[in-house]
C-alpha cells in the first residue's frame, strides 16, 4: 500500500496552484476513460472464448499465483495487451505507453489499464523524504494525490497495524485476510495444495480483493485503482511495456505473473466493493458496527467460497478482529486529521 503522510509541507498557495494546474492529468483522464470504456484493443471472439474455458480451472473471478506454473500459463487465461502510446495534435490528446490487462470469469470481465509516466509509490516516498521540490514535483505530477491526500492518508491507515494510535492488537487489512484464511473448513485443509496455504496462495489474494473491497466502498472505485496501480508500477515498471529478462519471467513468485495475478484480483476486488457498498449503503458518515462489518466479511467469504470452491465458518459479531476494526473504521473516518497529527 502507499505510505502517504500528511507531513507535506506544501503551502496553501502551493495546493491552490495545484488544483488550478489539474490539465497536467489530462492523460489520467483518459486512461480512466480507457478503462471504463474499454476502448483501446478489443479481444476476438475465439480467443475470449478459448480463455473463459481456460479459467473454469483457475476459479471463477479471483485468480490463485500458485495455480500458475508459467508466464505462458497465465497468458492462456488473462489476456495482456501492451500499447506504445501515441502523441497527439496538442499535450493534451497524447496517451502514454501501457499495458491493459483482461480476465473473463464466468460471463463478466475485469479490465486494469497501467499506464507509464504516471506516479508510483515511489515518488510518494520521495516526496515524503525529501525536499519541497520533491514534494511539488508529486502535486504536480499528480494533483489527484493533492485534493484526496485525506482519503489517501485513511486508506494507509487501515493497511496497516498502528499500535501507536489505536493500542497494541491493531488490526489492519492483512489481519482480516488472515483471519479468513484460519475460516477456511478444517475438513477441507487436508485436500488444498500446501503452496495454496503459503503467503503467496489463498493469504496475498484474500489480502488484495479484501482491501480493495473495502477502499471501493468506503471512499471510490478510483481511489482503490489509483492505489493499486502506483504500488504495482512501483514494484515493476516494465509491467507496461513487457520486457521482461528471462529470469523475471520465470520467477512466479516476485515476477510478472505474481503483479499481473495482483492487478486482476485488485479489480475482482473493487467490483465487490461496488455491489456490498450499494447492498449495505454505506457512506462515508455509515457507522460500522460489529454485526455490519461480520456480514461484510461474510460476503466476501461467499465470493471466495465461489471462486474457489471452499468452505468457511462464518465471521462474528463477537469476534476480536472484528470488534477492533469496527472500532478503527470509525475512528478515522471521524478523526483522520487527528491521528494524522499524532502519528
Amino acid at each position: 500500500m502507499l505510505r502517504i503522510y500528511a507531513k507535506t509541507g506544501l503551502c496553501l498557495s502551493v495546493t491552490i496552484a495545484l488544483l488550478v494546474l489539474g490539465f497536467v492529468s489530462g492523460c489520467n483522464q483518459s486512461n480512466q476513460n480507457i478503462k471504463m470504456s474499454g476502448l483501446v484493443g478489443t479481444a476476438d471472439a475465439d480467443s475470449a472464448k478459448g480463455m473463459t474455458a481456460a479459467n473454469d480451472s483457475f476459479g471463477k473471478g479471483a485468480l490463485l499465483l500458485t495455480r500458475f506454473t508459467s508466464y505462458e500459463q497465465l497468458n492462456t487465461v488473462v489476456q495482456i495487451e501492451y500499447f506504445d502510446g501515441f502523441q497527439g495534435e496538442d499535450d493534451l490528446s497524447h496517451c502514454n505507453p501501457m499495458v491493459r490487462i483482461t480476465h473473463r470469469s464466468s460471463g463478466r470481465k475485469v479490465i486494469s489499464v497501467l499506464k507509464a509516466f504516471s506516479i508510483s509509490e515511489g515518488d510518494f516516498i520521495r516526496a515524503r523524504d525529501g525536499d519541497l521540490w520533491d514534494k511539488l514535483w508529486l502535486g504536480l505530477n499528480s494533483p489527484y494525490a493533492v485534493i484526496n491526500r485525506k482519503e489517501l492518508q485513511m486508506a494507509f491507515t487501515f493497511s496497516r497495524r498502528r499500535d501507536r494510535i489505536f493500542g497494541v492488537g491493531d488490526v489492519a487489512f492483512f489481519d482480516l485476510a488472515e483471519t479468513t484464511v484460519s475460516n477456511i473448513n478444517e475438513d477441507e485443509l487436508s485436500s488444498i495444495p500446501p503452496e495454496d496455504l503459503s503467503e503467496k496462495g489463498y493469504l496475498n489474494t484474500f489480502n488484495h480483493i479484501t482491501s480493495q473491497s473495502f477502499i471501493t466502498s468506503l471512499f471510490s472505485e478510483r481511489l482503490a485503482d489509483f492505489i493499486s496501480d502506483a504500488h504495482e508500477r512501483h514494484k515493476m515498471p516494465l509491467l507496461i511495456s513487457g520486457k521482461f529478462s528471462e529470469d523475471q519471467i520465470l520467477d512466479l513468485e516476485n515476477g510478472p505473473v505474481d503483479n499481473y495475478v495482483d492487478l486482476v484480483n485488485n479489480e475482482w476486488g473493487q467490483e465487490i466493493g461496488k455491489v456490498l457498498e450499494e447492498k449495505y449503503n454505506i457512506r462515508r458518515k455509515t457507522f460500522w458496527t460489529p454485526e455490519l462489518l461480520a456480514n461484510y466479511l461474510n460476503d466476501l467469504q461467499s465470493y471466495y467460497s465461489t471462486a474457489f470452491q471452499i468452505g468457511f465458518k462464518p465471521f462474528r459479531p463477537s469476534d476480536e478482529v472484528v470488534i477492533r476494526f469496527s472500532k478503527k473504521i470509525n475512528r478515522v473516518l471521524k478523526d483522520v486529521s487527528g491521528m494524522i497529527k499524532n502519528d
